[in-house]
């Protein structure tokens, strides 16, 4: 029998040499960048060889601090082997000290049970303190499952307990859920020590592979998203960097709040940002429209309408072409001309593409006459010739430049297009047009369209990757904005239709993914909830089957929560949100005071008075306590965030508040991990009123 403090022991002194062993890895690869480059045959090489070094030192140099391993997989076969976040060796060549959790013989990890141990004998988790930065002193507890056939005769689990180690001992799994249930404070954490089967599964699918994830609340599905960010930016590398990999987010707040999860894993060189960020190009919204017009410009005909307007501009030409060279006049007759252009434009080229093609088929087409005449024509001459005036003129003619704000511009200042009812044209229609579109102030739905035609006008270039969180809420024009920036990669995209809040949110993925441009894409739900508890789920559940879609009903994982729903007099909501603040407080963990956005105003100043919350500190629609541990926001905020105790205040106006309100009620009751206070002076909505298991 081994004490449990001759274990500790023996893994302490484990993470002292890992400890050891990364800070003389960061300290080689300073070096290698000094010197490595030295040694490449070529300029070029050189440049690519001293691009890698520098990025790998980077990653060194800023690995967060924190424990180096979070578990261990004693194999049947004697081998041993501890995971963490990333591979630490004396040497390159050197066996691992630490398993990098991505690494196929991590797998096991996360996928090897009683009934099939993939020849794991013991599955060790380690216990570390709260937020420890590393300490090897933090390492706290330890816990085992037994898994293969061997010292427990049938595989069945094993616990290390405070005292010893036994066999007999039954599995409590305390680490594991002590991990999931941590209080949420601060940024979201990675779930690396903690990733279940079914999300493993969907981390380690194949590049080549686009999935959807749909996922109820509290499966992970962003987490899930990052993490095979992670997985695939290890297993290829050259192939993702090459292209880049691309994070969207439905806001700014939650892209701070997931700001730390890829860094934690050890991936520095992502870009996360907003489909509105990404799609600016230099712009800047200074122009709102009705919720007409907005409808109208998200929709997927505005495609057509703009494909149609830019193509007006493509002319059949209207006299011959005649170019002088030298004492000679070459000639291209009109027939010829006319076949010309309708063949460039069948081919449906980016507009961009199509104008240079048409140069380069006339001057083709002169340069066989002259050849004809005179033999080979050179370079020089080729080049002189797609240079000539009247070349310029004829291509300026039948295929003019043209930018994607001018013909915007043209189209919202007349729109003329069948495709729109005369309702929808009068809608997106300019009441007083710019002078010219230089001087337009767009809408942030004008930039969607801006990005359309941009797409049109040249092919962008596409990442080798793109994960899309919250992607129920994008529109049929923000979709197509991403899938061209898809390219030839694959995509990542997560979301989930009861939490679709936009006027144009999905309905079924389906469709989605097809204006995502991967209409074959798996959709794979994700039902088994880790964050949010029984009670929270009960109640959540109760709108469902009032939100207009088809999707699984989640199951909670996590037995208990706490969940208090109450009526307060009219005049008494302000102090009773002040009061429900200052208990939750009293606890570990985050605090939410979700409400609309007048009334979250409201409560704020009110929080701030009563000395709850500092008004010095708010930030990004959000207040926080002297301690950070509270945020006040509206609920069109609170999509993707978690909190231990949430406080909803009065959900009958947030379901009020917008068409969608009852989905929004649903996103925030279901922001709460453990417990979940509703407040309400009016009406409740009559879906919370229905009694539990209904």
């Amino acid at each position: 029998m081994t004490s449990l403090d001759d274990e500790l022991s023996k893994e302490r002194a484990h993470h002292d040499t890992c400890r050891a062993a990364l800070t003389r890895m960061a300290e080689g690869a300073e070096h290698h960048v000094v010197t490595g480059e030295d040694v490449s045959a070529s300029g070029a090489d050189a440049e690519a060889l001293g691009y890698q070094l520098r990025s790998h030192a980077k990653r060194l140099r800023e690995e967060r601090p924190g424990p180096l391993f979070f578990g261990r997989l004693d194999h049947a076969d004697g081998q041993r082997h501890h995971i963490g976040r990333r591979r630490i060796a004396e040497h390159p060549a050197s066996p691992p000290l630490v398993i990098d959790w991505r690494a196929p013989v991590a797998r096991a990890f996360y996928q090897a049970s009683a009934r099939d141990p993939q020849g794991v004998r013991i599955r060790r988790r380690f216990g570390w303190a709260p937020y420890s930065d590393g300490d090897s002193a933090d390492l706290t507890a330890l816990e085992d499952e037994h898994l293969a056939a061997g010292r427990r005769g049938e595989g069945e689990a094993g616990v290390i307990a405070a005292g010893a180690i036994a066999a007999g001992e039954v599995l409590a799994g305390e680490i594991l859920a002590g991990e999931i249930e941590r209080p949420r404070v601060g940024p979201m954490r990675d779930i690396a020590a903690t990733i279940q089967p079914e999300q493993d599964d969907l981390v380690r699918a194949d590049l080549a592979l686009s999935l959807c994830v749909q996922g109820a609340p509290g499966t992970g599905k962003t987490a899930v998203g990052l993490h095979r960010a992670a997985y695939l930016l290890y297993t290829h590398p050259r192939r993702i960097r090459r292209g880049g990999l691309l994070v969207l987010g439905p806001n700014r707040t939650f892209l701070t709040y997931i700001s730390e999860v890829l860094p934690a894993l050890g991936e520095v060189d992502v870009r996360q940002s907003t489909v509105e960020d990404e799609i600016a190009r230099g712009h800047e919204v200074r122009a709102d429209d009705t919720p007409e017009a907005d409808a109208v410009k998200h929709d997927a005909r505005m495609a057509g309408v703009l494909r149609r307007a830019l193509y007006r501009r493509v002319g059949a030409p209207a006299e011959p072409l005649v170019v002088p060279d030298g004492s000679y006049r070459w000639r291209v007759p009109l027939d010829e001309l006319e076949r010309l252009v309708t063949g460039v434009r069948a081919e449906e080229p980016p507009y961009a593409v199509g104008r240079e093609r048409l140069r380069s088929r006339v001057v083709r087409a002169l340069q066989d006459q002259a050849e004809r005449r005179a033999g080979p024509k050179g370079g020089a001459w080729v080049r002189k010739v797609e240079r000539a005036r009247a070349v310029t003129a004829f291509v300026d003619a039948c295929w003019p430049k043209v930018t994607p704000e001018e013909v915007l511009a043209e189209v919202l200042a007349d729109p003329c297009d069948d495709a729109l009812s005369a309702e929808e044209r009068a809608a997106i229609r300019w009441a007083r047009p710019p002078r010219s579109y230089r001087s337009a102030r767009w809408s942030a739905a004008d930039l969607v369209l801006l990005d359309e035609l941009a797409g049109l006008v040249e092919r962008p270039g596409g990442y080798g990757h793109i994960v899309v969180d919250e992607a129920q809420d994008l529109s049929p024009m923000q979709c197509r904005a991403i899938a061209r920036r898809a390219g030839f990669g694959s995509l990542t995209v997560l979301g989930d239709l009861a939490q679709g809040t936009t006027p144009w949110a999905a309905r079924s993925w389906p469709e989605q993914l097809a204006h995502l441009g991967r209409p074959t894409a798996e959709v794979v739900p994700l039902t088994a909830g880790y964050r949010v508890p029984e009670a929270v789920v009960e109640l959540a559940n109760r709108l469902l089957d009032g939100l207009d879609v088809d999707v699984p009903r989640p199951r909670a994982m996590r037995p208990g929560g706490e969940v208090a729903v109450r009526r307060v007099e009219p005049g008494s909501l302000v102090p009773a949100t002040v009061e429900a603040v200052r208990a939750a407080l009293g606890r570990e963990g985050s605090v939410g005071v979700i409400a609309t956005g007048p009334t979250a105003e409201l409560l704020r100043g009110a929080l701030a008075e009563a000395g709850v919350a500092d008004p010095q500190e708010a930030e990004a629609g959000g207040t926080a306590v002297a301690d950070r541990r509270v945020t006040v926001l509206p609920a069109a905020l609170a999509k993707g965030l978690e909190y231990d105790h949430v406080v909803v205040v009065e959900p009958a106006a947030i379901v009020a508040a917008e068409p969608r309100g009852a989905h929004r009620l649903y996103v925030a009751l279901t922001r709460a991990v453990s417990r979940l206070d509703v407040l309400y002076s009016g009406e409740l909505p009559a879906a919370l009123l229905a009694p539990p298991g209904a």
